[in-house]
């Protein structure tokens, strides 16, 4: 398949499983930077090929086959990220970014090779779960996000954003998968929430506290 394509198909299963935004052909395309025209053609293209449900005024659905695909992609696009940040030590930005081109060249061979290398692993650097051979994830940790997480402990588990800028906060400030943090008070009616990592206290703002997820500290 295209490039096109796996980026249509992903951006699909993305938007319906996590991002709770709406799957409509124009919303897609702004995503990909393509007209509405164009992700509407797509859209019926992809109908005849048995990967999507289309209707027109209707949100994109995937078939089973589209699922499929989509999980292929993500899987290795995360394998991809793992291993990037283990070799190479590059930003959560950067993998992202390099994972973004590597993921359409690689066979399935190849990211099951990479899997073995990595030692199997369930979540990528940001803290995405990787979809195994099968196409099946992993179960899912229970997070809730910063914004909603009452004063207390916790460890940071996914950092869900391909945002240079807010990896670039999260590098200067200690805000890594994995690391410690404590929530010392939500500032509800401003939207602010005070935390503290490695001693050092920070206020975050509501757009940035959604993109973090957190499980409680053992």
């Amino acid at each position: 398949m295209s490039v096109a394509i796996e980026n249509f198909v992903k951006t699909i299963y993305q938007y319906k499983a996590h991002n709770g935004l709406n799957t409509k052909p124009s919303t897609i395309a702004k995503k990909l930077n393509i007209s509405s025209a164009a992700a509407t053609d797509m859209a019926k293209k992809l109908a005849i090929k048995g990967l999507l449900d289309y209707e027109k005024y209707q949100e994109l659905k995937l078939t089973q086959s589209g699922n499929t695909m989509a999980l292929k992609v993500i899987r290795k696009h995360r394998l991809w990220e793992a291993l990037l940040f283990k070799l190479l030590d590059l930003s959560l930005h950067e993998i992202h970014r390099e994972a973004e081109l590597l993921e359409h060249e690689t066979s399935d061979f190849l990211a099951d090779k990479i899997h073995e290398y990595l030692g199997f692993p369930d979540y990528d650097p940001h803290g995405d779960p990787i979809p195994n051979s099968k196409g099946e994830l992993p179960k899912v940790k229970d997070v809730i996000t910063l914004g909603e997480a009452e004063v207390g402990d916790y460890k940071i588990a996914r950092l869900h954003s391909s945002d240079k800028e807010f990896f670039d906060f999260c590098s200067v400030n200690g805000i890594t998968n994995g690391a410690q943090i404590q929530v010392e008070k939500q500032f509800e009616s401003m939207g602010m929430t005070q935390v503290k990592i490695n001693d050092t206290v920070v206020v975050l703002n509501k757009q940035f506290t959604f993109l973090i997820q957190l499980i409680h500290a053992k």
